[in-house]
């Protein structure tokens, strides 16, 4: 895979190039998502009376009347009929983020937070095989060595910890990593594109499925107020601001870069847990959490000290 410019020494190993410059607050932008979104797994598990089906009703809800509620104001069309109009690639980047929503939203609650979170963290790998198989992007030295160390962390924190939650929820988390990993890979073959139908169009999908399923186990729709409270600051606060910062950071992040930043959710669910549910992770999980912050971190400092700028070859479109 050649660069833009065609500077940057040959390498033998055609599965590794030179390191590609990724802008320091670009960097910054991506953690931050991350961060924000960190907080709706503190709503889902205070929203204690509702099922995971009911909670992402009420949080789908909010979704859509923040967006078109911003949308009305700035004077612009509708969002969320754009989300079905935009083509395969905008309903496919919908029904990853439907994925990967959905599954980590039931991990979140039938299994620790901190499992949910540190097992939902393989996203980067998942990112990795999906790269490889249909964008064809450049994996630098630094994004394979970043992965490494998040993949040591991982193992640290799952290792004797996943009995502490279930097999159900622990799946969960995992599938919610290859949703997620999608939907990078999705916004990064375009990444001029404006992706921000995706939001509303996968909370119009989440609203019907959650909604058959809610009807089929003859459970009401209206959970008690208190969760309905909890899961609308989710969507309309959370996931609607941290959506937005992922977009913004994905134009010029390549996406195996993206899903490594993002995983600084993963970090902070376990904070938060501690801090607001006073759910202690064990030992390991801290230390295997600072790993992969570490690996977080780090790559976001080396990536924007890598010798003059230089942008990865557009990523090619799928069939």
């Amino acid at each position: 895979m050649t660069l833009l410019n065609g500077s940057g020494p040959a390498t033998s190993n055609p599965a590794v190039t030179p390191a590609v410059h990724v802008p320091f607050v670009a960097s910054l932008i991506a953690l931050g998502s991350g961060v924000v979104w960190s907080f709706g797994a503190v709503t889902a598990r205070l929203a204690d009376e509702s099922d995971a089906f009911q909670y992402l009703i009420w949080r789908s809800v909010a979704i859509v009347v923040v967006i078109e509620s911003i949308a009305r104001l700035r004077r612009r069309r509708a969002v969320t009929p754009q989300a079905f109009r935009s083509g395969r690639m905008m309903l496919l980047a919908c029904g990853c983020l439907l994925l990967a929503s959905i599954a980590f939203i039931y991990a979140v609650k039938t299994t620790t937070p901190a499992n949910a979170a540190f097992l939902a963290s393989v996203t980067p790998f998942v990112a990795v095989l999906l790269v490889k198989a249909t964008l064809g992007e450049p994996l630098t030295r630094i994004t394979i060595a970043a992965v490494a160390v998040a993949f040591v962390g991982l193992v640290v924190t799952v290792a004797g910890d996943l009995e502490a939650g279930n097999l159900a929820g622990n799946i969960s988390a995992l599938m919610s990593s290859v949703g997620f990993a999608g939907y990078a890979v999705c916004l990064r073959t375009d990444p001029g594109r404006d992706w921000s139908p995706v939001m509303p169009g996968y909370a119009v999908m989440m609203i019907v499925l959650c909604a058959v399923i809610t009807a089929a186990k003859g459970q009401p729709f209206a959970p008690p107020a208190s969760d309905i409270a909890y899961a609308l600051v989710h969507g309309g606060m959370f996931i609607v601001v941290g959506t937005m910062l992922f977009n913004i950071a994905s134009r010029q992040i390549p996406a195996v870069a993206m899903a490594v930043f993002a995983q600084s959710e993963m970090l902070f669910v376990p904070i938060w847990a501690l801090i607001v549910l006073s759910d202690r992770p064990k030992a390991a999980s801290l230390v295997g959490g600072a790993i992969i912050f570490t690996a977080v971190i780090g790559k976001a400092v080396l990536d924007a000290r890598a010798g003059p700028a230089q942008q990865a070859s557009p990523a090619p479109t799928p069939l």
